[in-house]
């Protein structure tokens, strides 16, 4: 199995920066691509940007240009630093990952998605 756990959310006020990170343990050689979705109650989750074991990294338009998302391979963390806050950043944001396809991936981390509890972000006005 993997396991993701979200850090770093917290209150950020309008124009500041937040970092969360997402820690993967388990079988963590499983790892493919990883992204950060966002969910407001009501709504449904909405993905911020994904990055590629690779580490190519592509963004949402709600993003583009103040958020960055990386990839530690070796700590198997995921990170999303947020700048330039906005109120309607305020979410849940969640980490997600996707598993290799490989006949060793089916075994020891058999489900096809994982994801995080979440970690609340709320900006204030």
């Amino acid at each position: 199995q993997v396991q993701l756990e979200e850090s770093g959310g917290g209150l950020g006020q309008p124009g500041g920066s937040l970092r969360l990170s997402c820690a993967a343990s388990g079988h963590t050689t499983c790892l493919g691509d990883m992204a950060w979705y966002r969910q407001t109650p009501g709504k449904e989750r909405e993905l911020v940007a994904t990055i590629t074991s690779g580490l190519r990294a592509n963004y949402a338009d709600s993003g583009e240009g103040r958020f960055t998302i990386s990839r530690d391979n070796v700590e198997n963390t995921v990170y999303l630093q947020m700048n330039n806050l906005k109120p309607e950043d305020t979410a849940v944001y969640y980490c997600y990952a996707d598993m290799e396809v490989i006949m060793y991936c089916r075994k020891y981390a058999p489900k096809t998605e994982y994801w995080g509890q979440g970690t609340q972000v709320t900006v204030s006005a």
